[in-house]
This record gives structure tokens, sequence and C-alpha cells, in this order.
């Protein structure tokens, strides 16, 4: 049934049983007014008939019977239609005229508050009783009946249910009439969302404002849940596609560790009598390419993470306690590194802290293992994933020479941003390298890791709409890596997440990535 035909029958419902009970009200004050009008026509009736009926009960009492006569007369002719009753003192009935009750012994010796109600055999009557006193005392009593006021009651009662019949039909035209103009945005509007592509998701929705609050609000709730479903679609698209970039990534990137690892248990296998030295660097292999295979599946899964993280995960968070926490662990994991702090006593951030532990360990495992002054060659500038909690690189405190790698972190605002240093001592990264390091799978031959530490340090950044800077430290000596992020209130993010991240897949190239001299 629709809205406007609802509308319509209640309206023809409720507008009668209205009518009625405001009829009913009517009826109630009419009648009081009716009976008081009643009450005031005996009480001035009382009031003109006294001076004759005082006369009366005087020429009765003194035997005068021509002046009774005469005064007998004429209080019936100024009672008019009210019934009247005169009784003297010691009970003698001196007039009686119009109407009155069957047994007027039931009539009340007096009614000090005004005219009172008496009930007689299914009649009701108004009575009003005068006492009268002086040389000749008695009673006098005037009477109408009750219903009197019956045919005027009734006339109103009439009007009342005509009214009543004549506002059903006629307000339920009205009624539909104008619900139908009402509800016709609404039809719009269903229509509207009927004919929607659902390609066309929440730009397809896009509808006039209709000047009717409800149906605007409506429109608005449709248009942000196709929003929020559109949104939705995507993110579970962009999922579906960080599943395969992942199981295409890994099919690649471990087919050549597993090959070498059956390689070596081949040799194992055919030769069992094989030399212990050779069986023990047979043994070292399997073990190198056993952690690569961790580090590049956790480096992996730590880049899902990042594609697919929502900005729920994100909350405040004090930068500096967590560089230093990462900076504690990194020490304890490479004691033979030098690692020195300049951090604030707090820097109040808002963002993932799951995803700035990745950064920071990835920073200085990287540092750790190419910050080495005799190190590997220049651009050898990645790291391995992470493999615990802080997002640590396995090969943390390998793949250098026996120098000593020198590490200096730093942390400070400046200008609304957070500003993250790492600066090492090793061979630093030539310029032309500097940009390719953050690519996925970038590694120089010769260097441990997956090839993904640095390409986690990029995403990180990029989630946290920041940058990362490659450079050198001021002394002209090793490889600065420079990350400034945004600040905002500690409990509200500056702007939302990136719509589309694609790091898993190659296709993201992430934040601002500067080459500074």
């Amino acid at each position: 049934m629709r809205l406007s035909t609802r509308i319509a029958l209640s309206v023809t419902v409720l507008v009668p049983l209205l009518v009625l009970a405001a009829g009913l009200l009517v009826l109630g004050l009419v009648g009081r007014d009716l009976r008081h009008q009643q009450d005031t026509r005996l009480q001035d009736r009382a009031s003109l008939v006294r001076p004759d009926v005082r006369a009366l009960l005087t020429a009765d009492q003194g035997g005068r019977p021509r002046v009774e006569q005469s005064q007998h007369r004429k209080v019936l002719a100024d009672s008019l239609d009210a019934g009247i009753r005169v009784v003297a003192a010691d009970g003698t009935v001196v007039l009686t005229g119009g109407p009155q009750p069957a047994d007027p012994a039931r009539l009340p010796a007096v009614t000090p508050s005004g005219p009172a109600t008496l009930r007689d055999k299914g009649h009701a009557w108004r009575v009003l009783a005068v006492p009268l006193d002086g040389q000749a005392p008695g009673t006098l009593w005037l009477l109408t009946p009750a219903s009197a006021t019956d045919p005027e009651l009734a006339a109103v009662r009439r009007r009342v249910l005509l009214v009543a019949l004549v506002t059903a039909p006629v307000s339920g035209l009205l009624a539909y009439a104008l619900a139908d103009r009402a509800t016709a945005s609404l039809r719009r509007l269903s229509r509207r969302a009927h004919e929607l592509d659902p390609g066309a998701g929440a730009a397809g929705f896009a509808t006039e404002p209709t000047r009717v609050a409800e149906v605007d609000e409506l429109a608005s709730s449709i248009a942000g849940l196709l929003a929020r479903y559109e949104e939705q679609a995507g993110r579970t698209a962009q999922a579906l596609d960080t599943a395969r970039s992942f199981s295409s990534a890994a099919s690649h990137e471990l087919r050549t560790p597993l090959m070498s690892m059956r390689t070596n248990l081949d040799v194992l296998a055919a030769h069992p009598d094989l030399p212990a030295e050779d069986r023990a660097e047979v043994t070292a292999d399997l073990r190198s390419e056993h952690a690569r295979l961790l580090d590049l599946l956790t480096a992996l899964r730590a880049l899902a993470q990042g594609d697919l993280v929502e900005l729920t995960a994100f909350g405040p968070l004090d930068l500096a306690e967590l560089t230093d926490a990462v900076a504690g662990e990194t020490a304890r994991r490479s004691p033979e590194a030098v690692l020195t702090t300049e951090l604030p006593a707090e820097l109040r951030f808002f963002g993932w802290e799951a995803g700035l532990r990745i950064l920071l360990a990835n920073l200085l495992n990287n540092a750790v293992v190419h910050g080495r002054s005799a190190g590997p060659p220049a651009g050898t500038a990645d790291t391995t994933g992470p493999t615990d909690s802080a997002g640590a690189g396995a090969g943390a405190g390998t793949g250098g020479a026996e120098a000593t790698a020198r590490i200096t972190v730093r942390l400070r605002a400046e200008g609304g941003f957070a500003v993250l240093t790492v600066d090492d001592g090793g061979p630093g990264i030539s310029p032309g390298e500097r940009e390719k390091v953050f690519a996925r799978f970038h590694r120089r031959s010769g260097s441990p890791g997956s090839g993904l530490g640095l390409t986690l340090v990029a995403q990180q950044a990029a989630l946290h709409r920041g940058s990362v800077t490659v450079g050198t430290p001021p002394d002209g000596v090793g490889c600065r890596f420079e990350v400034r992020l945004p600040l905002s209130a500690a409990d509200a993010p500056p702007v939302q997440l990136p719509a589309r991240r694609d790091w898993l897949s190659g296709q993201e190239r992430g934040p601002k990535v500067q080459q500074r001299p």
C-alpha cells in the first residue's frame, strides 16, 4: 500500500473521531449552559412572584377570598410555563399549577445553593425551594422539567454527527492529495535508486535538494551507504590484488633460495661421505638460505599489512619513546655497533605504532649492516624485512667487514613535522642509486636481506603522509636517511590514508623521495 494511501486512510478515520470527541465536549458544555439558563430563569421568576405569593398567603390567612383569588391568578400568570407550588406553614396547599412531580412529598424543604435536581418515576426536575417568613410564613417551590433542554441538545448532537460524516470523505481526499504531493519527491528518489547503475557507485546517485528535510536526509544516507559500499568494494578488490601480488612475489622470489636449498640437500644426499669441512659449508649455506626465506616471507607479510591497514589502527603515541625503544632493541641485537641517540623528552604523534616500529627498525638495521666504513660497495643500501615485533631484519649483524658501524639517531619537531635522521659512517649511496634503493627486491650482489627493508620504510612514510630523503651527513662521510612526518593533534589524524596502496604489487611509488648532496 502506498504511503499516501495509508495517510489518507488514517486521516479518514482519525478526523471523524476527533470531531466526535470534540462534539462530546461541546455537548457537555452546551448542556451545562442550558441548565444554568434554566436555573437563572427559575431564580428570576422566584424574585418576580415572591411579593405576590406573600400577599396570597396573607389573604389566605386573613380569610379574604376575593384578594386571594386575585393573587392566585396573578401568581400563575407570572410563573409562565414553570410549575409552582405554595404551601402555608401549617402544611396547607395554598397554590399549585403547571408541571409537577407525581409525588409532591419528595420536594426538598430548602435548596440553599440554588436549584437542585429531583428524580421522580423516571423524570428529572429542576426545583427551587424558597422559604417565606413574615406574618404569613410558608414555602414557595418553582419547578421545570430537566428534559426541557433535550431538544436543543439533540440538535447539537445531530450537527456533530453530520459534521463527522462529512469530514470523513472530505478529509480523506484532501489528505490523499496532500500526501501524494508530499511524497512525490520520495517516489522520485525511489525511482532514482531503482534505476541506479551498480557500477556508477555514489557518484551516479547524485540528486538535487528537494527542500524536504526527511527526503534530503534519506538521499544523503543512501549516498553515504553507497560511498561506504564502494569504498569497501574497493578495499576488497585491493585485498584480492594484494593477495595475488603476495602469491606472485613469493613464488618468484622464493624460487631461487628454494632451488639453492634443493641443490644443497641433493649434495648431502648424494655424498654421505662428504668431508666434514665441506658438509659444514653446505649446512651453513642451508641455514643462510633458510634465514633468507624467513626474512622474505616476514617482509612480504609486513608489506601486505601496510597495504591493507585501516585508519582505526592509528592512535596517539610518543614517537620519542618508540624511537628510543627500537634503538635499544637494535643495540642489544647488534652489540658490535656504536649507536647514539639524540631524542626529545616527548614528541606526541598520531600514527600506526606497528608500522612506525617497522620503519625505525629497518632504518637502524640498514645502518648496522651498511654503516661500516669498510663495508659493501656504495649503493648497497637495502636491508632485510622485519622478523620480530620491532620489525628488525634477521641479518642485522652480518654482511660487512670487521669495522665498527657508528650510527647516530636524531629526532626533533620542526615546522609542523617530526624529523627523524639516521646517520652512519659507511660508504654511502651514490646519487644515481638513491631512488632505486626503495624499489622492491632491490639488492646488490653480496648484500644480505630480502631487498624489501627500505621498501617498508618508504611504505610507512607514505602511509603517514610523510617523505623520506637520502643524502649525506654534514661531515660528508657516510649516508643519511631523513624521514619527515606531519604532526597533528595527538588524538586525531591530519588526513585520510592514501586511497590506493600497491606496495606489494610494486605499482605504488610511495612518498616524496628526495636526493640531497
